[in-house]
């Protein structure tokens, strides 16, 4: 009997002992995905138990690109939430505020200019990463600085917002004034989706995560790999080449993955500095994404 006591604890020992190696193991296997990359990649990932949290370049600046529109319209919908605005609003987008160097759906749909809701431009802005939509929403707003303001107060030091898309895409080095970290972008998210102190009204939340939810851009980034179905609700951001460096700034992907057991994880990957093509730079977000996936659904 004394002999079985001591087997039953070792197993449990050694058991124990594997369980908190395995996030190790999963930060082994990330830096094996990273290692020859001609890149710069900042991971963090949060699980619902603190020893599920793995971080690297955890608190390195990076810059945003349009991942900054989901904290965009995070602070619209604060000001709908006190009044100030509401999403049935309408806005008149005059065909002069359809800039033919910005990326914009909108502009394809309308070339002569329209009038929207404030709903509409947000999912414009979100789910299709409309650089129009998203500069329309930051002059309704009063500027960047007003969403730089809202997040400092809410406590999220690492975040800062100070330009729109116009001036960002028209200025390759000023990009790097919107930026955040993969800890501050995993911390922004976990505090929206569980709606921290009542953060926003119960309408606004199944509003923005429902958006979130249909994000078409980014196919091949954290969704790429998951299994048909998986849900995900993320926020992409990408810089595109620099014309003489031949460098991507940034190919960004965060967001909230939905596994099978009803649990969730959050894993924001930033990938900066990067002398790869456009396709590898999407693989090592989609690489790192599915094995975090497989060390979840592993536990």
């Amino acid at each position: 009997m004394k002999h079985a006591f001591y087997i039953i604890v070792l197993l449990l020992t050694f058991s124990s002992v594997g369980i908190s190696q395995d996030i190790e193991s999963l930060k082994e296997q990330i830096n094996s995905i990273t290692k020859n990359k001609k890149a710069i990649v900042g991971v963090a990932i949060n699980g619902s138990k603190a020893k599920n949290t793995l971080r690297i370049n955890g608190q390195r600046h990076f810059p945003m690109q349009s991942v900054f529109k989901f904290p965009i319209a995070l602070t619209i919908l604060s000001e709908v939430d006190k009044g100030n605005l509401s999403l049935n609003q309408k806005i008149v987008i005059e065909k002069s505020e359809l800039l033919p160097g910005l990326w914009s759906p909108l502009r394809e749909k309308y070339p002569d200019g329209c009038t929207l809701t404030i709903a509409e431009i947000i999912e414009y802005t979100v789910a299709l990463s409309d650089n129009v939509g998203c500069d329309v929403l930051l002059r309704l707003l009063g500027g960047p600085q007003v969403v730089e303001n809202y997040f400092s107060n809410l406590g999220f030091k690492d975040f800062a917002v100070r330009i729109n898309e116009e001036t960002m895409q028209n200025n390759w080095d000023l990009q790097f004034l919107n930026w955040t970290t993969p800890e501050e972008a995993n911390n922004i998210l976990t505090t929206f989706y569980q709606n921290k102190n009542g953060l926003l009204s119960k309408g606004n939340y199944d509003f923005i995560w429902d958006i979130m939810k249909g994000t078409k851009t980014g196919k091949n980034r954290i969704k790429g790999l998951l299994p048909k179905g998986t849900v995900v609700a993320h926020k992409t951001g990408w810089s595109g080449k620099h014309k003489e460096t031949g460098i991507t700034a940034a190919v960004n992907n965060i967001g909230i993955v939905f596994l099978p057991n009803g649990e969730y994880f959050t894993i924001s990957v930033f990938v900066s500095e990067s002398k790869e093509n456009f396709e590898t730079n999407e693989k090592i977000i989609s690489d790192i994404s599915k094995a975090t996936w497989d060390y979840f659904i592993g536990l």
